[in-house]
């Protein structure tokens, strides 16, 4: 193929020509083996990535007698604290999903993919298992030696170490997940006696596998194939988006320095030292611009900035900017930017919705239903009696003893309810109750009654629930 460049071609042409040269994209036919530093954004990436111990520890913590936070799905009951949330109620994980879509949409437009250099599951344990393969193997010089070396004895035994580490750190990542999702401190008897459920086993092994594989071998290419997200981010990216970015005015024309000798003139201030390119775990070269394997961990601003110091030249020549800066344009505020707007509105409005759900659910939820074959049987004595079902959801832990009473016309009697009614944790009740009126007593044809049942836990909390129903009589 020919790839000489057009003596003739006009400047943007010119400069899409060089971007498809220039254009790299690992299709798995290389291991990345990206160089450490330390640095400031190497530092806020282990921090960031910290946040993932909650996924590990988060079962094991207690809030109230009970695992803090348990999605019991056989018993369809989503305890997060003091809050029980049944299906009934599951509106309200859409608009949770819906607000973390939003924020991350948020959060792209104003830094670009900062989730995926920094908090992406993905991307922290793909380091973590580098991590572990540099302690073993050494540096990346090292471990292509040791890849290409023949089969040894000690090769086989530092394989073989790390490779078991990666899968303890997978299973790690399984057990943690399934934990959520059943009693944590009883999982650890069931599972490894052999009396677990056999889903668990199967989800323990799938997150294993999974996991050993994507960031044990896969690594970069999850976020070049398999991730949505590296996709759509080309959409939630603008002008105004501050994303790491080689300043070419003040880098190019490059060139390397020789030891002792004064930089020429001619040349701008990056030394062609490559850096930024050992640091990138997706093997991208920065200084080519915007590419789909960026994903904004910051890591090469690390590397430039130790050679720029090295070299006695100012830092930034590979920061976090926008293109609207590297253009001379000012930098726009972000509350003036309409995409932020959009997004901060449908974040706003999932957040309230979800804020509202939770301080409007009740501990009992009670549903009447009105008999409708007959709507009304009138009796002997003149009186007139309407039959109703009422459901009773207990959202509570524990069993409680719920009374019922209502009120409405004169005369009214409730039949049925005189005991206290049994109702089960975590699922609906019915029981079925008359209400009978005076026929002198009804002024219309439908009545306007109110349900409401009443409970004290073992705690002493008292919990009340109420609904409004018709009484149907005669015809006026």
């Amino acid at each position: 193929m020919n790839t000489s460049k057009p003596s003739a071609a006009p400047a943007t042409v010119d400069a899409l020509y060089d971007e498809a040269v220039h254009w790299h994209v690992n299709t798995g036919g290389e291991t990345i083996h990206a160089k450490r530093l330390p640095g400031r954004w190497r530092t806020i990436k282990w921090l960031t990535a910290s946040v993932w111990l909650v996924f590990f520890l988060g079962p094991y913590v207690r809030w109230d007698g009970r695992q803090a936070v348990l999605f019991d799905i056989p018993n369809r009951q989503y305890h997060l604290f003091g809050v029980t949330v049944l299906p009934q109620d599951f509106w309200m994980l859409s608009l949770l999903l819906l607000f973390f879509a939003i924020l991350l949409a948020v959060a792209t437009a104003l830094v670009g993919r900062v989730w995926c250099g920094f908090f992406c599951f993905q991307t922290v344990w793909t380091d973590l298992f580098t991590w572990i393969e540099e302690r073993l193997e050494g540096s990346p010089p090292q471990r292509r030696k040791l890849d290409q070396a023949p089969l040894t004895l000690a090769k086989l035994r530092i394989k073989a170490t790390k490779h078991l580490l990666w899968l303890i750190i997978g299973f790690a990542t399984g057990f943690s997940f399934v934990s959520w999702f059943t009693v944590a401190p009883d999982l650890w008897g069931e599972f490894f006696t052999g009396q677990a459920n056999s889903v668990l086993y199967f989800t323990v092994a799938l997150f294993t596998v999974g996991t050993y594989g994507l960031a044990g071998f896969l690594r970069e290419q999850v976020c070049f194939w398999l991730c949505p997200y590296a996709r759509i981010q080309g959409v939630m990216l603008d002008k105004s988006t501050v994303v790491p970015t080689y300043d070419e005015r003040r880098g190019e024309p490059r060139g390397r320095l020789q030891k002792g000798a004064a930089a020429p003139l001619s040349l701008g201030d990056c030394v062609d030292c490559n850096q930024c390119v050992a640091v990138c775990p997706t093997g991208i070269d920065i200084r080519h611009g915007q590419q789909e394997g960026c994903i904004t961990c910051a890591l090469c601003i690390d590397a430039c900035n130790s050679v720029m110091d090295k070299v006695g030249r100012p830092r930034g020549l590979v920061r976090y900017a926008s293109l609207d800066e590297f253009e001379g344009k000012p930098a726009r505020a972000f509350f003036k930017r309409a995409r932020v707007w959009v997004y901060s509105g449908i974040l706003m409005a999932a957040l309230g919705g979800i804020f509202y759900g939770l301080s409007t659910l009740d501990a009992v939820d009670l549903k009447v239903l009105h008999e409708r074959a007959p709507l009304f049987v009138t009796l002997s004595d003149g009186s007139v009696q309407n039959r109703y079902t009422l459901k009773l959801l207990n959202k509570m832990p524990e069993a409680l003893a719920v009374r019922i009473d209502v009120t409405g016309p004169a005369g009214l009697k409730l039949i049925g309810a005189d005991a206290p009614i049994a109702v089960a944790p975590g699922g609906v009740t019915p029981a079925e109750v008359f209400i009978k009126v005076p026929r002198a007593n009804l002024t219309r044809e439908q009545e306007p009654i109110r349900f409401r049942v009443e409970t004290v836990r073992p705690n002493g909390q008292v919990i009340r629930a109420e609904r409004t129903s018709v009484f149907v009589g005669p015809p006026r």
